[in-house]
């Protein structure tokens, strides 16, 4: 005879929390390529993190601003 599935509620507790603080650091050039082929493969668990917030340099942010502004302006 197969197990059946058991099925459990999630608790209510309020030290339950589903997010997670940030304390892996990981250079951009290796994440980048990792990202890059679960897009193009259209891997479903990165939709998992798209509301995941990501901290850059300052200058980092520059960057991407101006160059965002740049490609919409070409658009």
């Amino acid at each position: 005879m197969p197990a059946q599935l058991r099925l459990y509620p999630a608790p209510f507790d309020s030290e339950f929390d589903d997010t997670q603080d940030p304390t892996v650091r990981i250079r951009l050039a290796d994440l980048l390529p990792l990202l890059a082929i679960a897009k193009k493969n259209n891997h479903l668990w990165l939709q998992d993190f798209l509301d995941d917030e990501v901290t850059v340099t300052p200058d980092l942010y520059d960057v991407l601003r101006s160059f965002s502004a740049v490609r919409q302006s070409s658009a």
